[in-house]
């Protein structure tokens, strides 16, 4: 019988190789983050802003926020917005950093495209791509075989690991905006923090305002015109078209009508619902533009099906809904787990017309807040006491809420609407107020003692809002007194 000491020995390893890999599983083992010590956060004030560098394409607009400012070098972001015309192509491009996209407004159709992914996509007819690639080489490559490419529309959140080159079209009939947070802190990183965009194809367009080196080339155009011929095993003229900059920067005008093979919306959700619920992808026969056939290699099985889209509009997957308040929608990697391997998530919220979101601070991540809509009184307190942020901030403002600040808004008279972009794939918030906050928690003797009140004054601060948490209806004071 082996001594109980060895047993126990044993025991403790066993437990720590099983907690961590239970901590890579959850995406922590995959991109975390650390506040080098440029980007430590001494904040004594907060400012609501707009972009200040301005690139003009000749297909759209592509605006940036100062890096510079203290509060995105605290969180280790950058903010940028993307305005694409409609009938207009956003070139295919990467980056070294992950991020996550808010669709703001229109519609569109995306292509993401990462190494090691099959082509899931072909163009016409019941062949499977197997006998496609066959069929192909018969008829001189007459058939057009590519990777992920998904409709995209409002509310859509979009996820866009670091290195996956992507493309968008806008094929809608208004302007496609989307406002993109890219995670410069986070490991998957290499490089310095420093913005960069790896473009496929296009040049630099007209750019107005903020930091100089935010410069943006074509990659081809640094190379030999030999050396990329032999390469590719085409004409010089071709790899002079490859590399040519003619002035209309990154979001163009296509000479020839853009027409890809897209799935169904309903079609590719039911895909993703059986897939979420444990069920096999092959179980249903899809239609051929969408289903795939033919040998594994394994890792189109988890990274390459992964969704890497998820709409934040829909009411009925809201985590928190109030008739009186307003609601709010949650995207973390239990909803959409790609955001486990890029360490991200979101929130979507709305608040009625003189709402509260209730005072509360983030125990896991910094967030960048997007205003879509409405306006609202925004108050961050800081560990010092002092209020750091104290603005009403209205449709396009950004700001970020440092981790473990305490903040609360108050809704205008047009109620206000929000897009949030978090640092943590599994967020936490500890809120001040209502059935699941500190003050619950407590004790009444507690209460009474710190803050050198009576048990009933207590009992009222600590179960006045006892049915509602986060989302707070207005009172009569704040609908007759709204803040100025």
């Amino acid at each position: 019988m082996a001594p109980k000491s060895s047993v126990a020995g044993a025991l403790a390893l066993f437990l720590l190789c099983f907690n961590l890999l239970q901590h890579a599983a959850h995406g922590k083992g995959y991109a975390t983050t650390g506040l080098t010590s440029a980007q430590q956060c001494h904040l004594d004030r907060i400012q609501a802003s707009q972009p200040n560098h301005r690139i003009e394409s000749e297909g759209g607009t592509t605006e940036i926020w100062d890096q510079k400012e203290d509060q995105f070098q605290c969180a280790g972001v950058a903010v940028i917005r993307t305005t694409i015309r409609p009938d207009s192509l956003f070139l295919p491009e990467f980056m070294n950093f992950p991020r996550l996209a808010f669709i703001e407004r229109g519609r569109g159709i995306l292509g993401i495209t990462y190494p090691g992914c099959p082509e899931t996509y072909h163009s016409e007819g019941q062949a499977s791509s197997k006998g496609r690639r066959e069929e192909a080489g018969e008829r001189g490559r007459g058939q057009d075989l590519h990777q992920k490419v998904q409709r995209i529309r409002r509310g859509d959140l979009v996820a866009i690991p670091e290195g996956a080159v992507h493309w968008c079209h806008n094929d809608g009939d208004e302007e496609l905006v989307a406002v993109t947070v890219v995670d410069l802190n986070n490991q998957a990183n290499q490089l310095d923090q420093r913005l960069r965009a790896f473009f496929l194809a296009g040049g630099q367009g007209r750019s107005e305002g903020g930091d100089s080196r935010i410069n943006f080339h074509n990659i081809f155009a640094a190379f030999d015109d030999d050396i990329l011929a032999e390469a590719y095993d085409v004409p010089t003229e071709i790899i002079r078209n490859l590399k040519r900059d003619d002035g209309r920067g990154f979001i163009v005008n296509p000479q020839k009508r853009i027409k890809v093979m897209v799935p169904e919306e309903q079609e590719e959700e039911t895909h993703f619902e059986e897939q979420r619920r444990g069920r096999s992808s092959r179980s249903r026969r899809y239609s051929p533009s969408w289903s795939r056939e033919g040998a594994d290699n394994g890792l189109e099985e988890t990274f390459c099906t992964m969704k890497m889209r998820y709409n934040m509009e829909t009411r009925r997957e809201s985590d928190l809904f109030s008739r009186q308040a307003g609601r709010l929608n949650l995207v973390n990697m239990n909803k959409l787990p790609i955001l486990g391997w890029i360490d991200m998530s979101a929130e979507r919220g709305n608040l009625l017309p003189n709402a509260l979101y209730s005072p509360h601070w983030s125990m896991t991540d910094h967030r960048v807040m997007y205003v879509t809509g409405g306006d609202a009184h925004v108050q961050i307190s800081g560990s010092k006491g002092q209020n750091v942020f104290d603005e009403r901030v209205s449709q396009g403002s950004v700001f970020v809420i440092p981790q473990f600040f305490v903040t609360v808004a108050r809704a205008g008279n047009n109620g206000f609407e929000w897009v949030s972009f978090k640092t943590s794939s599994q967020p936490m918030q500890s809120p001040l107020t209502g059935y699941t906050s500190v003050f619950r928690a407590l004790p009444l003797q507690i209460i009474t003692n710190a803050y050198q009140i009576s048990s009933r004054e207590a009992e009222e601060l600590k179960y006045n809002r006892e049915h509602q948490t986060f989302l707070l209806s207005p009172s009569r004071k704040s609908i007759r007194m709204p803040v100025a």
